[in-house]
């Protein structure tokens, strides 16, 4: 959880606390050579769901849990699964191709130009795929992103790697990649079952600066491009999610459609200011309580009050 709601909450001792919630969806192991079988319609639903994957790698010596494959190879599961996905888009991109062929063999479409658009967009996915690139690392205009929108590609889909290591190994050097993770899961479980007071001495003791669960969690923000702000008052503190590089009325908008819609103001100050001040009055007196417009970009931390003015009722 973020330990700033709970920070809020011991300030404006409110009569309820939300916070903000993540959900990882658990859909067990991919059997080695799933790509070229076909992923099953009812497992392409549920990963299509999905706003991201979290590829979750064995990385830890067990000899009375066997290994599917026979032994402990990350390097070589990471690369077999995004082998796999990557086949299941090649697969799905050749179709589409093949489709759009017909339709220009035919004749009589109404749209010609539309369909070689479509074409020489996905001729150009076709190559990416061909030479092993996820189509999350593909330039895409804002257009053929939209085009995109409603095709299931798994590889589009940003992907956040976690090496599951032994309780005493070492964490490894990973490469340079930016969202890659490990963690000892067996004991993070067991960390995970402990009170507040003694999951801290836990930790202390195994030398670990925080739980690996809350670092998994900032970077599923970061994978997501997603941020946290909150409002605050007596009746409620809540941390409410939003896209980075979200307005100020978009902020608001994730409270109520109202608050964009008849969005003034907002009356802003950081999480960060109000800690070292020690109070709202504080804050004010140090100059930085502010007021800003529609234009005010929110910032992960912001703490928000909407002044608005409610819509006409129609």
């Amino acid at each position: 959880s973020d330990e700033r709601v709970d920070r809020l909450s011991a300030i404006f001792k409110p009569k309820k606390t939300i916070r903000a919630q993540v959900t990882y969806a658990d859909i067990a192991g991919l059997e080695e050579g799933a790509g070229k079988a076909g992923f099953s319609g009812p497992l392409l639903n549920q990963l299509a769901t999905m706003d991201g994957l979290i590829h979750v790698i064995r990385a830890f010596e067990n000899p009375s849990i066997p290994h599917p494959s026979g032994s402990v190879n990350p390097a070589r599961d990471k690369s077999n699964v995004e082998a796999d996905l990557l086949l299941n888009d090649l697969v799905a991109v050749e179709r589409k191709l093949e489709r759009l062929a017909d339709d220009l063999r035919k004749g009589g479409v109404k749209d010609k130009a539309l369909i070689q658009r479509e074409q020489a967009l996905f001729t150009r996915l076709h190559e990416a795929l061909s030479a092993e690139k996820p189509l999350r690392e593909l330039a895409l205009t804002t257009e053929e992103d939209k085009a995109l929108s409603s095709y299931a590609f798994l590889t589009r889909k940003p992907l956040l790697t976690v090496f599951n290591i032994g309780d005493d190994d070492k964490e490894p050097e990973l490469s340079g990649a930016s969202f890659q993770l490990a963690l000892r899961g067996r004991l993070e479980m067991d960390i995970a079952q402990l009170s507040p007071d003694d999951a801290a001495t836990f930790l202390a003791e195994y030398n670990i600066a925080e739980p690996s669960l809350r670092r998994m969690i900032r970077l599923s923000y970061d994978l997501l491009g997603l941020q946290s702000f909150f409002t605050v008052g007596e009746d409620e503190v809540r941390a409410w999610t939003v896209k980075r590089g979200a307005t100020a009325p978009e902020a608001a908008g994730e409270i109520h459609t109202d608050l964009r819609e008849g969005f003034i103001r907002a009356e802003v100050f950081s999480y960060d200011d109000l800690m070292n001040a020690g109070s709202v009055a504080e804050v004010k007196h140090h100059g930085k309580f502010r007021l800003e417009g529609k234009e005010h970009v929110a910032k992960d931390g912001d703490i928000l009050n909407i002044r608005f003015s409610p819509p006409a009722k129609k």
